[in-house]
């Protein structure tokens, strides 16, 4: 996973999460993530690393994880969820870094289109998956990227 150089000037490293990781990633998530149903859970989180090594993306500026994003393939779907980015560091292009590892991640393994599990209720990330290309199909409530 490629390192990313913010609009700041700050050089945030992009990689896979590993175990000791998760505690500060489940503090972002339930710290900076917008509403959901479900807040998550450091046990679900050592599952899916467990089960799934690349699935968990952490953006790291100064030793410190400042975004996270799940993207992980099912075999027929590519869904991505749980995005978040501190909001010290948000505007400044790691959230649309984490969504491009992602989307290469996809690519890489076939998926013709990715999924973003976004609630209804957050509407301010609304405008970002906008932004990122993502539509709403309004019928499942997924935002979707088609791939070429």
């Amino acid at each position: 996973v490629p390192s990313h150089e913010c609009e700041h000037g700050e050089v945030v490293a992009l990689r896979y999460a590993t175990p000791d990781d998760l505690p500060a990633v489940v503090e972002l998530w339930n710290a900076e993530a917008g509403p959901t149903r479900h807040a998550g859970q450091l046990p679900e989180a050592t599952v899916l690393v467990a089960r799934d090594p690349h699935a968990l993306v952490v953006a790291e500026l100064d030793g410190s994880v400042v975004g996270a994003l799940i993207a992980g393939w099912d075999g027929w779907r590519f869904h991505i969820y749980r995005l978040a980015v501190t909001s010290g560091h948000r505007r400044a292009g790691v959230a649309s870094a984490l969504i491009d590892s992602a989307v290469e991640r996809a690519r890489a393994l076939g998926a013709a289109r990715v999924d973003a599990m976004v609630n209804a209720e957050n509407v301010d990330a609304q405008g970002f998956w906008r932004s990122a290309g993502f539509d709403c199909d309004t019928a499942d409530q997924r935002w979707s990227l088609p791939l070429p």
